[in-house]
């Protein structure tokens, strides 16, 4: 019988001595490594972002004369939408801002919204992340909210010079302070990876024994102040079904996401206007 060729072993045993002299290095170093990794590696993604958005510009160029038209009207009417909700809102805020003055309230954190392009996408087990078009240069820091029209996006994790990793809300790890509309009780939600082919969705835990969920009658989750991260009432997500957990005292049950969180194209960093607060640390 003729042994085995040594060649190739080779590729498995390189492979093998780099993993290992890896993990031997001192943890500052591999932070450096990485860092150094992601900012070489942006501008390609970057300039395929650009390219893409390039593309979609001369498909929209070959639309004909009608389907601009009626293009153009479908957009006026939504611009005469927004006029109205934001008419609205600046009522809303104005009679707020009356409320906090005659009850000597102090000033909510502000929050400036940068909008910011998603050039890249990772969705595996342990992980759900997006990278955006705008980093450091752009006053983006770890931590920061991150939002879009459906609502909670995640949060900033990694800053770069010109880019940005954001952690979704489907991400295992993923964490924040919220509670139902209509009840100031907080809860808590965690991210839950997603599948494929399948929706977004999260879980919510320590659910005060009260409260019912069905699909006729769902449960809207909305983001809490109380981390810091976020304004109140932001959507999260619905809840359809709650069970008691283990210790009988509080429920757990699945949130169900907005499904354009599977399509980011663009989404809105919240930075906070005020230094010292949360989630506006430097890195």
């Amino acid at each position: 019988m003729a042994g085995r060729n040594p060649l190739r072993d080779r590729p498995f045993a390189v492979l093998a001595v780099l993993i290992l002299a890896w993990l031997l290095l001192p943890p500052a170093v591999q932070r450096f490594a990485g860092t150094a990794f992601s900012e070489f590696q942006a501008p390609a993604e970057e300039a395929l972002s650009r390219v893409r958005d390039l593309g979609r510009y001369w498909s929209l160029r070959t639309l004909s004369r009608r389907e601009l038209i009626e293009t153009g009207r479908e957009l006026s009417r939504l611009n005469a939408l927004y006029r109205l909700q934001a008419g609205e809102t600046e009522a809303l805020r104005q009679y707020n801002a009356r409320l906090r003055g005659l009850l000597d309230l102090p000033e909510p954190v502000g929050f400036r919204r940068e909008v910011a392009r998603v050039t890249g996408r990772e969705l595996t087990n342990w992980w759900q992340s997006v990278t955006i078009r705008k980093g450091r240069e752009d006053g983006i820091r770890p931590g920061h909210g991150v939002v879009f029209a459906g609502g909670v996006v995640g949060r900033v994790r990694e800053v770069f010079a010109g880019t940005a990793r954001v952690e979704l809300v489907t991400s295992p790890g993923f964490r924040m302070a919220a509670h139902f509309e209509g009840d100031r009780r907080p809860v808590r939600y965690e991210g839950r990876p997603v599948g494929l082919l399948t929706d977004p969705e999260g879980q919510v835990r320590d659910v005060p024994s009260d409260f019912f969920a069905s699909p006729e009658e769902p449960l809207e989750l909305v983001s809490s102040r109380l981390g810091g991260v976020f304004p109140d009432g932001l959507p999260l997500g619905t809840v359809e079904r709650l069970q008691t957990g283990p210790s009988g005292l509080f429920q757990t049950g699945p949130v169900l996401l907005d499904p354009g969180l599977l399509t980011l194209e663009e989404v809105a960093v919240l930075v906070p206007e005020t230094r010292g607060g949360p989630g506006d640390a430097e890195p």
